[in-house]
């Protein structure tokens, strides 16, 4: 896909010799960057002289040959979504629910071959399901958690959730969920777990041990927050199990084979919108089979690693997620430490 063009437009500068060496390498026509770039007030000549010399230069040949070799993975990663579309529907758009379903036969048939699954009845025992706002308010009110805050005014809140930290005792919390009404500008997410696993820490000893597909650890992410809540697009670096305690989710997956078409330029986030695909500004994602399911309390959904999710909640709600299962789930520690793509 082509590449934008830099703001500064004056003469030619680093920036615009990396656009023009990246759109070459992608495969655009030198006479349609010559026509971008006189646009933007560089002078013919230059914008010629400039073209030639990317041409010509053996750092762009070397470039080439790193993209000739990401497009033979894309193509083979195309075998598979080829075949995903021409599957029937409830073979890649409905993730199937099994109840009470054993730790080999989630093995077999979901955690080694990379397909999704809704777990039922796992939960239906447990102390968390006793859980109220009210009632996790009198026990952990005055205790101090972290937040995400003023998501609404930035469009990126998730790739820049650093910024969006807030601190407030999770009492106050409570109340903001409760009052709120349907909103996305709030939200206790994993991006806080590291300082509300010790604020909350009662709490994992009230999830069930799932022995059958965790270890003994009995950690996990604590999610809390308001109908309205939106995870865009993005995909996780290892399993994880998604525990759905209180109120729904809405959950649109995608599988990891067709990631070459999801206009993944920055670490494990897209820009495609899963509220509404746009096929116009993403005409790549045409035909991309997209897996659907309204997670209810007491579900379990196993996200595997590096499918594509966006999550939605419906209610007022709170998902416990965990990634401490029995079998390798060390799929971070060779992730490229790079993440401009």
């Amino acid at each position: 896909m082509k590449r934008r063009a830099p703001v500064q437009s004056i003469g030619i500068n680093d920036d615009w010799r990396r656009w023009i060496a990246e759109n070459l390498v992608l495969g655009s026509h030198p006479d349609t960057l010559a026509g971008i770039l006189r646009g933007s007030g560089v002078p013919p000549a230059v914008a010629r002289a400039e073209i030639a010399a990317a041409l010509a230069s053996p750092y762009l040949h070397g470039a080439q040959r790193l993209h000739n070799r990401l497009a033979k993975r894309d193509w083979l990663l195309d075998i598979q979504g080829r075949l995903d579309r021409m599957a029937p529907a409830d073979m890649t758009t409905v993730v199937p629910r099994r109840e009470r379903l054993s730790g080999d036969a989630f093995l077999r048939e979901h955690y080694l071959v990379n397909r999704p699954v809704i777990v039922t009845g796992m939960l239906d025992d447990c102390a968390a399901r006793r859980w109220t706002l009210a009632g996790l308010a009198d026990r952990f009110g005055a205790r101090e958690v972290e937040v995400q805050r003023g998501r609404e005014a930035d469009p990126a809140y998730e790739m820049n959730s650093i910024a969006h930290k807030a601190r407030m005792p999770f009492g106050a919390y409570v109340d903001m969920v409760r009052s709120a009404g349907r909103t996305n500008d709030f939200y206790m997410t994993a991006n806080n777990d590291g300082s509300n696993r010790a604020a909350l820490d009662e709490l994992w000893d009230e999830m069930p041990a799932l022995p059958d597909y965790l270890t003994d650890e009995r950690k996990g992410f604590f999610w809390l927050g308001p109908a309205g809540t939106v995870t865009p697009f993005h995909h996780d670096l290892t399993n994880n199990f998604m525990m759905q305690v209180m109120g729904r989710k809405r959950v649109r997956l995608i599988a990891p084979c067709q990631t070459p078409r999801l206009y993944n330029e920055r670490h494990c986030f897209t820009p495609v919108d899963g509220r509404a695909i746009d096929v116009q500004r993403f005409p790549a994602m045409a035909g991309v089979p997209v897996a659907e399911c309204e997670l209810a309390p007491g579900e379990i959904l196993f996200l595997p690693v590096g499918w594509w999710h966006f999550v939605e909640a419906l209610d007022i709600s709170i998902t416990v997620s965990s990634t401490h299962f029995r079998w390798d789930n060390d799929f971070y520690s060779h992730y490229p430490t790079h993440h401009d793509f």
